[in-house]
């Protein structure tokens, strides 16, 4: 797909697209086993221009920050698209702060259902901006990792740079 940037970071290769004003559309791990989906997705809204050079830049530097500590809050601009429900839930995960985690289940339960835990579960995973978007704060209700577009070691190093996970 035309438009797909590679992106070396501090936290490893990502890969993005933009829209036409700059705002990331995808933001992805290589190896993500929801990539071809989430990238089909993308391609039925259009084609995706090559990213202007500052806008990656800025994406780059603000992972970089986080990736070191020196930031907990991002503001590279997303557009999120997604069903209604997808919407919800991701804004949900928009809610959890910096150094925390949240179930499944307590995510479902603050959405008025308790028992939609696994279709937050699937509209966690259908997250196109990973890491922007914090799905890695989402954890089993025993306390557990759970799966992650980055592979659960990237989810662990991001809760532990959060302190959401201690030693």
């Amino acid at each position: 797909m035309n438009g797909i940037q590679p992106i070396e970071t501090s936290l490893g290769p990502v890969q993005a697209a933009f829209n036409g004003q700059g705002e990331v559309i995808y933001l992805g791990f290589p190896g993500h086993e929801f990539r071809a989906l989430l990238l089909t997705k993308l391609a039925r809204l259009g084609p995706v221009d090559r990213p202007d050079s500052k806008d990656v830049r800025r994406l780059q530097e603000q992972l970089g920050d986080y990736a070191t500590g020196r930031r907990r809050a991002f503001s590279v601009p997303f557009r999120l698209h997604g069903s209604p429900f997808e919407q919800r839930v991701w804004a949900a995960l928009q809610g959890i702060p910096f150094g925390e985690t949240r179930s499944y289940g307590e995510l479902a339960a603050a959405l008025g259902d308790p028992n939609l835990s696994r279709a937050v579960g699937r509209a966690n995973g259908a997250n196109p901006v990973s890491i922007l978007v914090p799905c890695h704060r989402v954890i089993g209700a025993n306390g557990a990792l759970t799966g992650y577009a980055g592979g659960l070691p990237m989810k662990e190093r991001l809760l532990r740079l959060e302190g959401a996970i201690r030693t």
